[in-house]
């Protein structure tokens, strides 16, 4: 599926007073939900998502508030507590009762909450059933801000966002890629418009902060990955300089029973550069650990 047609195909909800922009496949009420990363947006699932649809009843993926195609309020308190908010308002929308969660970057605090959350309703409501991890921050100590985060988390910030351009942001965004899996201008070009829609770049200083939510919740969201009886996977591209290998490392440190897989020569987005290898790694997940619904 082409950008546009992904945009033009998509769905919208109300999160209170904001329009999400989602894509949905399938229905029922047991689904896999996507949660994308910073900067970026759903679009990023495009290259597994004929076949994560193929193998789920029902397959969501929404733009969070403040990415891609959704509302980009300006002067919004961005949360990862209330983007869990909507994931939840989506999955209600939706008619959802029972949630597989494969989650990326920013989206992996999102499911560290909606885990915590899980463990809280002791076995009513919402049923999380399975978590799979792409590359992200779940241990803060570990987390290696870019350059051009932590220019977005300093007082610079607002000069800052009056000079990204596309080029400036495409270099930024492919060091983080691995060598050899490197963006296609085509690529970059796309990722750059999710930013850019609706004025985006100027709330990207806002949603920043959810790198001090990160340290604010650690003992909350490490500890549901170490209590948790639900499954959970890493899948890491090792070649990362934000959250690859020592990510991993750190995963297998804390998490009982760590069920990690590397995928060597990949760096921050698994999905984008090594789409076969990281569906083959999140299938054998759901085959092998993942129990069948009762």
């Amino acid at each position: 599926m082409n950008f546009s047609r992904w945009r033009d195909s998509g769905r919208r909800f109300a999160f209170g007073p904001h329009s999400i922009f989602y894509q949905r496949h399938g229905e029922g009420s047991c689904a896999l939900l996507l949660i994308h990363g910073f900067p970026t947006a759903s679009w990023d699932w495009e290259p597994i998502w004929s076949t994560l649809c193929a193998h789920f009843p029902q397959v969501l993926a929404p733009d969070l508030l403040g990415f891609g195609f959704s509302d980009k309020p300006p002067h919004h308190r961005y949360s990862l507590m209330e983007q869990a908010d909507l994931c939840e308002a989506l999955l209600a929308h939706c008619g959802v009762n029972e949630v597989h969660l494969l989650a990326h970057d920013y989206g992996v605090s999102v499911a560290q909450e909606l885990l915590a959350r899980d463990l809280e309703r002791h076995g009513h409501g919402l049923r999380l059933r399975s978590v799979a991890f792409l590359n992200g921050g779940l241990f803060p100590e570990v987390h290696r801000a870019t350059a051009m985060q932590k220019l977005l988390h300093s007082p610079l910030a607002p000069l800052l966002t009056r000079f990204i351009r596309e080029r400036g942001f495409g270099r930024a965004l492919a060091k983080v890629f691995g060598p050899q899996t490197q963006p296609t201008p085509i690529e970059l070009h796309d990722f750059w418009r999710l930013v850019a829609e609706n004025d985006g770049v100027r709330v990207m200083p806002r949603l920043i902060r959810y790198l001090d939510e990160r340290r604010k919740y650690r003992t909350r969201w490490v500890g549901a990955l170490i209590h948790t009886r639900v499954p959970l996977r890493l899948i890491n591209g090792p070649e990362d300089p934000v959250s690859g290998a020592h990510m991993a490392e750190r995963y297998r440190e804390l998490v009982p029973a760590a069920d990690v897989v590397l995928l060597p020569g990949i760096g921050h987005y698994p999905q984008v550069e090594a789409p076969d290898r990281t569906l083959a790694a999140f299938l054998a997940f759901h085959r092998e650990r993942v129990p069948s619904p009762s």
